[in-house]
C-alpha cells in the first residue's frame, strides 16, 4: 500500500523487494522452525548473493557507507521504514536476508556515527558487507529491563585496558556474532544517566560465555534468531574498543533506541500485514457449514475491518514520525517515538490474535507460521521500553505542557527528603 510517504525514489526498490521476497522467501516458510535455523543458513546466505547482485543489499545504509558489493543508497529512515515492512512479509528471513536484522542494523548506526576510525575498519565494515554479525548486550535478570541506568555489570580500567564483569540476558543474536556492544558501569560515582558506557567486547574474548540460548515459550532457537544469557568473567579488551566517550552509554541507547523503535513498529505493521492476508484467504476459503464461508459471519468481519483501520492508521502513524525524525531529529519527536511503540506493537498482536483465532486450532500450529510470529513477538509491549513505561512519559510530557511537572515535583521531593535525612543525622 503506497503513502503520501512514498517518494519516487523508493517506489521501483519497494517493487523489486516485493518481487523478491514473494518469489525467494516466501516459499521457505514450509515446515519451517526456529530451531533448526540452522539447516537454512546456507540458503539463506546464497539467497543473500542474489539480493547482492540486484543491488538491493544494505538498503539502510548511507551513500557514504557504502561497498562495492552494496552501495548504500541514501535512503531516509521514512522511506527505509516502508522497504522494512515489505521484508516483514517474511518474517524469519527478509531482513536477515537483505542485511538488516536487528541488532545488527541498530549497531551499524551505532558504530557508524559514535565509532573510531580503528573500530569502523576492524567492526563496522565487514558487519555492513554481512561478512560477521553482532549482539547487543545491555539488559541484566537482576534489574528492570525499563530502567537502564540500574545495572552492576562493571568495566574497570586497569593501564589500557577495561576489565569486564557481570551478567546479562536477552543479548539478541549472541549465537555466532563475531562481537558485543555492551553497556556497562565505568563510572559508578557519577549521576545516574552518566555512569554506563557502551564497549565492543569481541565474542572470542577469554571470559565471554553464552550461558545458554533462552527459551522464548519454550522455543530457545539459534543463530540471530535467538537470545542469549552471557556472562562476563574478567573480560580484558583495550580502552580503543570504547564507542564515543566513558559515560555516554546512556546517550548511546537513546540514540539507537529511537530510529530502533521505527524499525521495529515498520516490521510489526509488516508482519500485521501477513497476518491479515492468511486471516482473509482463512475467512474466504474455510468452509463452516454447507455452503457457508467463515468470511460471511459478521463477527469475522469486524475482525477484517478493524484489523484493516488498525494497520494502516499504524503505518502512517510511524511514517510520519520517521519523517519528523528525518527533518527534526529524534531528539525532538521523543513523545512521537513513545507512542508508536506501545501503539503499533499493541495493534499488531491484535491483528494477529484474530487471525489466529480465525485459524482454530491449526492457528496456534507451527504448521503455519502464526504460532512462531506469536512465540517471538509478544514480546513486542515489554522489549525496548515496556508499555507501561512509554505511557507513562508521553502522559508526563504532556501533563508538562499543562503547567504540571511531575519530575520536577519528583526531584524536589527527593531533595527535600534528603535534607530531613540530614538533618536528623
Amino acid at each position: 500500500m503506497e503513502t503520501i510517504f512514498t517518494t519516487e525514489r523508493v517506489r521501483p526498490l519497494l517493487a523489486k523487494v516485493r518481487d523478491f521476497v514473494q518469489s525467494e522467501l516466501i516459499p521457505l516458510e514450509d515446515g519451517f522452525s526456529h530451531n533448526k535455523l540452522g539447516t537454512l543458513i546456507p540458503i539463506l546466505d546464497q539467497k543473500r548473493k542474489l539480493v547482492k547482485a540486484a543491488g538491493l543489499w544494505g538498503l539502510h545504509l548511507s551513500k557514504e557507507e557504502g561497498r562495492d558489493d552494496g552501495p548504500g543508497h541514501g535512503l531516509t529512515l521514512c522511506e527505509f521504514g516502508q522497504i522494512s515492512e515489505v521484508l516483514a512479509h517474511a518474517p524469519f528471513f527478509g531482513h536477515y536476508v537483505f542485511g538488516c536484522q536487528a541488532p545488527d542494523i541498530g549497531n551499524t548506526e551505532l558504530l557508524h556515527k559514535f565509532a573510531s576510525p580503528e573500530l569502523k575498519e576492524r567492526y563496522l565494515k565487514p558487519l555492513m558487507a554481512g561478512e560477521i554479525r553482532s549482539c547487543f548486550s545491555m539488559t541484566e535478570p537482576d534489574f528492570a529491563g525499563s530502567n537502564p541506568t540500574r545495572m552492576a555489570t562493571l568495566a574497570v580500567r586497569n593501564g589500557d585496558e577495561y576489565i569486564i564483569n557481570g551478567r546479562k540476558w536477552f543479548t539478541s543474536s549472541a549465537d555466532g556474532a563475531a562481537f558485543a556492544v555492551v553497556m556497562a558501569v565505568t563510572n559508578p560515582e557519577a549521576a545516574p544517566h552518566e555512569r554506563a558506557s557502551m564497549i565492543i567486547v569481541p565474542t572470542d574474548t577469554p571470559g565471554f560465555t553464552i550461558e545458554r540460548n533462552i527459551p522464548v515459550f519454550g522455543e530457545a532457537g539459534e543463530g540471530w534468531f535467538s537470545h542469549a544469557e552471557v556472562t562476563y568473567t574478567d573480560c580484558r579488551v583495550p580502552v580503543s574498543n570504547l564507542i564515543g566517550g566513558e559515560g555516554m552509554g546512556f546517550r548511546l541507547a537513546q540514540e539507537r533506541l529511537g530510529p530502533g523503535r521505527v524499525h521495529h513498529c515498520m516490521r510489526w505493521i509488516g508482519n500485521a500485514e501477513k497476518a491479515l492476508d492468511l486471516l482473509c484467504k482463512r475467512a474466504a476459503t474455510r468452509e463452516i457449514e454447507e455452503g457457508v464461508m467463515l468470511g460471511e459471519k459478521q463477527f469475522i468481519q469486524d475482525f477484517i475491518a478493524e484489523s484493516r483501520a488498525e494497520i494502516d492508521a499504524s503505518r502512517l502513524y510511524v511514517l510520519n514520525t520517521a519523517h519528523m525524525i528525518d527533518t527534526v531529529g529524534v531528539s525532538n519527536v521523543r513523545d512521537a517515538v513513545s507512542a508508536i511503540k506501545f501503539y503499533v506493537a499493541n495493534a499488531f498482536l491484535r491483528v494477529l490474535d484474530r487471525a489466529i483465532q480465525v485459524h482454530g486450532a491449526l492457528g496456534v500450529t507451527d504448521d503455519t507460521v502464526l504460532s512462531a510470529m506469536y512465540r517471538h513477538e509478544r514480546g513486542a509491549r515489554i522489549w525496548d521500553g515496556a508499555d507501561e513505561v512509554h505511557k507513562q512519559n508521553l502522559a508526563i510530557s504532556i501533563l508538562k505542557k499543562y503547567g504540571l511537572d511531575i519530575k520536577q515535583k519528583a526531584r524536589e521531593l527527593r531533595q527535600f527528603r534528603q535534607m530531613m535525612s540530614n538533618q536528623v543525622v
